[in-house]
Order: C-alpha cells, then sequence, then structure tokens
C-alpha cells in the first residue's frame, strides 16, 4: 500500500496554525503549546461572541484555516452578540483558558498583540471597536 501524504493545502494549514501558535507561546514566555492553544482559543472565543454576526465573519476570514475552525467551534449566530461587561469577560476567558482571573490582565493583551502582527492592518481593530470601552481596556492595556 503507497505511503499516504498530506495535501499541500493541508500542510500550509497545519504550518500557518503553528506559526501562530508558536508566537503566542513565546509572547507568553512558554513552551506549553497546549496552553497556548487554550489562551489563544479562548481569545477568539471571548472576541467572537461579543462581536455582530457580519463583524465575527469578517474577522474570520483572517485567521488561518485551522484557527477559523477553532474560531466557529461551538458557536451560535443567533445568540450574538453576547452581551457581558468586563467582569463576563474575565468570568469567560477563566473558565474556556483554565486561567486565573489575575492572569486575563496579562494574557489578554498578550495575544492581542500576537493577532495584530498576524492579520491585516486595520482588521483587528474594526472587531475592537465592536467592544465595550471596559473590555476593550483589557485587551489593549500596555504589556511588560
Amino acid at each position: 500500500m503507497p505511503e499516504t501524504t498530506h495535501h499541500p493545502d493541508f500542510e500550509h494549514a497545519i504550518h500557518t496554525a503553528n506559526i501562530w501558535l508558536k508566537a503566542v507561546a513565546e509572547a507568553l514566555e512558554t513552551e506549553d503549546r497546549h496552553a497556548a492553544h487554550r489562551v489563544l482559543r479562548a481569545w477568539l472565543h471571548t472576541l467572537r461572541d461579543r462581536l455582530t454576526v457580519d463583524v465575527a465573519a469578517h474577522f474570520a476570514a483572517q485567521l488561518p484555516d485551522l484557527l477559523r475552525g477553532a474560531y466557529y467551534d461551538g458557536w451560535d449566530p443567533s445568540t450574538v452578540p453576547v452581551k457581558y461587561d468586563r467582569e463576563g469577560y474575565v468570568d469567560r476567558f477563566v473558565q474556556e483558558a483554565k486561567v486565573t482571573a489575575e492572569e486575563v490582565h496579562r494574557i489578554a493583551p498578550v495575544v492581542t498583540g500576537v493577532v495584530r502582527e498576524h492579520v491585516s492592518p486595520g482588521h483587528l481593530e474594526a472587531a475592537l471597536e465592536q467592544l465595550p470601552h471596559d473590555i476593550r481596556a483589557i485587551l489593549l492595556q500596555p504589556t511588560g
């Protein structure tokens, strides 16, 4: 039986997702790719659920194929945007990323920086403009 190889498009999708995960892991100063994936997924979901369907879909178009799948996983467009405040945002991030509330304030802006480096200029800002100021402040607070 011939050896099975992946289609080049699939290999590219894996490679691109790995670039994002490596960037998140490095920015968080961890070698734990599973933790980086959980955090990136939580960041994507907490952003996605606060956006309108149109803005969420427009933002998703900027994501690599495999991360776009993670972004849409569990999404119910009939319930968005979900109206939660700063505390609700932090609680959702904690639950999904399996981090503490204190860590959210360090982690979220770090991931925002990584995402900004990997999407076309203006796309992240267009999505962030949809967020209430108090949630946007968490995502944009200075790091370092």
